[in-house]
């Protein structure tokens, strides 16, 4: 059982078999739907314009559902416990210093940077690491924390600044002239364009359902997790989809910006973790849950945010293919070292 601290019990050794097949059929069966998505990109099944539909319809319908019908059932004491703050912590720095390192170094613009910052710390909480928490502790409330800073940290930030950025390339396509605005008004636009993003809606929406001291009856949740079960497919649809597009000579991901995500998901943000986990004195099944859990790839749903957005979807694509190849030697030495 968990602790006070949302530290769990040891896990059984024997689980560790269990855990290589758990990271294998996850990934395995992730493969599959991207294969079937790649052969209807590339016979053009659905159309020309397939792809950027379904990543619409997963951005403003499917994951809205699922993110609600999720967070609405998390338990919110995981969020003050010590694996909460290792999570936190170590995924805010990995994303800073992508930020960094883009602007400063790379001088990539705003949304370039937030797409690569995004493919650097948004991981596939829900795809690969809710079965892994399940193997690894039996306990699938482990991915809560990821989760939540993700959608209620991350997301918005990001959204706020691609929102921000798309409104500027508005403004100049129309050859509207710069005017000042004043501070009120700027940051009544940011909460404007927050609460009307359909991720963030739907994630503090479920927010504020988890937190209230008696629960729904679960009918009303029935449409939300029927809508929110096509996300991931959907996303994996489209990002089969999207590597069957064949890559003009701009189309490729600049490969010091590739390199620079894929090192920082696949090696920094897990090892990172674990010095940090083992600096706080983390139990050793809970720093085994944090790792893998910061081992893993990129989310499919950071290249469904760049195809709405229309920027970062070469890195974005690169970043989720490769680091999704990288994770199973990852989260298989991980489960060897600390299972």
């Amino acid at each position: 059982m968990r602790g006070s601290g949302g530290e769990q019990r040891a896990p059984d050794v024997r689980r560790a078999p269990a855990l290589m097949g758990a990271v294998l059929t996850a990934l395995g069966t992730m493969g599959a739907v991207v294969a079937l998505g790649w052969v209807l990109g590339r016979r053009r099944v659905l159309g020309d314009r397939a792809a950027l539909v379904l990543a619409r319809v997963v951005f403003a319908v499917a994951a809205p559902a699922l993110l609600l019908s999720t967070v609405a059932h998390a338990d919110l004491h995981v969020l003050v416990s010590r694996t909460a703050v290792v999570t936190w912590t170590c995924t805010a720095a990995v994303a800073a210093l992508a930020a960094v390192v883009l602007r400063l170094v790379r001088h990539r613009s705003a949304a370039d940077v937030t797409v690569g910052t995004l493919a650097s710390s948004y991981v596939n909480a829900g795809n690969i690491g809710l079965p892994l928490a399940v193997y690894l502790l039996d306990d699938p409330v482990a991915v809560v924390p990821t989760l939540l800073f993700q959608l209620l940290v991350l997301a918005p930030v990001a959204f706020t600044t691609l929102d921000a950025h798309a409104a500027r390339e508005r403004a100049r396509a129309a050859g509207t002239p710069a005017v000042a605005v004043p501070t009120g008004l700027r940051v009544t636009a940011v909460v404007r364009r927050t609460l009307t993003n359909p991720i963030i809606v739907g994630t503090l929406t479920g927010l504020v359902l988890a937190a209230l001291p008696w629960s729904l009856p679960e009918v009303v949740y029935e449409p939300f997790r029927l809508v929110g079960a096509s996300a991931a497919p959907l996303a994996l649809l489209t990002f089969g989809m999207s590597l069957a597009v064949p890559r003009t000579p701009g189309g490729a991901a600049p490969q010091g910006d590739l390199a620079l995500v894929v090192g920082l998901r696949s090696v920094v943000h897990p090892v990172l973790t674990w010095g940090v986990g083992t600096a706080l004195g983390l139990p050793a099944p809970a720093l085994l849950a944090v790792v893998a859990m910061a081992a893993l790839p990129t989310a499919q749903n950071v290249l469904v945010y760049a195809m709405q957005y229309r920027h970062g979807e070469a890195l974005a694509r690169d970043a989720g293919l490769l680091t999704t190849i990288l994770c199973v030697p990852v989260l298989l030495v991980v489960a060897a070292a600390l299972g």
